[in-house]
């Protein structure tokens, strides 16, 4: 049986934090529990930037520290083995946004694949990701969404984004490396669904490589998993989810309301959280054929899938059950699921200071705009130093 305290164990979970480390991460919880602060900083920081001012520096020493592991692939090799000897695997995403032109395009799907080979190289890594809208226009993929009629050269670059994708898919399955596709704006999200599809019939025929995500703040999603799950019966090829409560809320329905169609976005978060448990029950009532990443920062949906994975005799360190958290959150989720030999994983942004700051930008928006989501981590973190200075202060008695 799994202790229904797991979560509570902050020596764990802070493990590998030093005591500068605990209050960087105090501090910047402290900034992100204010929300009206976010948006301040956010705008002199995107300012210093535009006026090239030396800043990066203060950048890499507090939120880039927090939420990225390094520059470049070979920088977050340190902080990924380290993470491994607490059996707390990573995934590496390459976390610059906003690019727009077809050189771009064709130099993230090369960087996508040169990631999956440097993954396979590594039993640490044993996933990459991949970002539909990094491989293509965003309008493209709305366009096949709605289904509206492409000129000749919308075709002809609709065709270079299927064949990026592919691409990338096909590296992950010569690689052996899982691979993890994001969900994005439900206004571009059925044609990624549909390309998600496809890689699966053709690369999930033995086992998982193709991993579509679903965003639990969809109402429709659980009905999706169970016609696609038909589908993939019938026609002989499994399925990988990765599952999140999703990150575009408040824009979903703002757009919703703003041309008048209803919104695809749950009506409350408690109706979120019970869809995405019924989107997970479901996942692990089937494991035969869908294996499951769980994407979670919530306790109660983290120990629910754990109790019914000890209910159905399956393996905590099965390989078609994991579970992942964001690298600078929920690091009390993470250390103690991967300190009960389950298989706990951290996406690991890194790249560039200036082209991670839209990255940056967002997962503070975020934070602060999540009820509770800082406060949360901010109360756990001084639990923490609470602990140590008590341990202090007896070694000094």
């Amino acid at each position: 049986m799994i202790d229904t305290k797991i979560f509570n164990n902050t020596k764990r979970a802070f493990i590998l934090k030093s005591n500068s480390d605990l209050k960087r991460s105090v501090f910047i919880f402290r900034l992100m529990s204010f929300p009206f602060l976010v948006p301040v900083l956010t705008f002199f920081t995107n300012l210093s930037l535009k006026l090239k001012l030396p800043v990066e520096w203060i950048i890499r020493k507090t939120i880039f520290a927090q939420f990225c592991g390094g520059e470049s692939q070979k920088e977050c090799l340190p902080l990924v083995k380290l993470m491994y000897s607490k059996n707390v695997h990573s995934v590496l995403d390459y976390s610059v946004e906003g690019k727009e032109t077809e050189a771009d395009f064709d130099k993230a799907a090369e960087n996508k694949i040169a990631i999956i080979k440097f993954a396979s190289e590594a039993k640490e890594i044993p996933f990459a990701v991949a970002k539909p809208t990094g491989l293509g226009r965003f309008s493209i993929w709305e366009k096949v969404t709605c289904n509206e009629v492409l000129s000749a050269e919308e075709e002809k670059e609709w065709e270079r984004i299927k064949d990026r994708f592919e691409r990338v898919c096909q590296a992950a399955y010569d690689y052996n490396t899982k691979l993890l596709i994001d969900a994005e704006e439900s206004w571009m999200q059925d044609a990624a669904d549909q390309l998600c599809e496809e890689m699966m019939k053709k690369f999930n025929k033995e086992k998982v490589i193709i991993y579509n995500t679903l965003q639990c703040y969809r109402w429709d999603r659980l009905t999706y998993t169970k016609e696609l799950h038909e589908r993939a019966s019938k026609e002989d090829f499994k399925l990988g989810f990765k599952i999140v409560r999703g990150a575009y809320m408040e824009k979903e329905n703002k757009r919703a309301k703003r041309k008048g169609y209803p919104t695809p976005i749950c009506e409350d978060k408690e109706a979120t959280d019970v869809n995405f448990n019924a989107v997970m029950t479901y996942c692990l009532d089937n494991l035969e054929d869908i294996w499951l990443f769980i994407g979670t920062h919530n306790e109660v949906s983290s120990y629910m899938a754990l109790q019914l994975l000890g209910q159905k005799g399956v393996d905590l360190n099965d390989d078609r059950i994991w579970f992942g958290q964001l690298y600078g959150m929920s690091d009390h989720i993470s250390y103690n699921i991967g300190a009960e030999n389950s298989n706990a994983i951290k996406l690991l942004p890194f790249g560039p200071i200036r082209d991670v700051v839209p990255y940056l930008i967002r997962r503070a928006e975020e934070n602060s705009s999540v009820q509770g989501e800082a406060g949360r981590e901010l109360a756990l973190l001084l639990e923490e130093q609470h602990r140590r200075d008590g341990q202090y202060v007896k070694r000094v008695e």
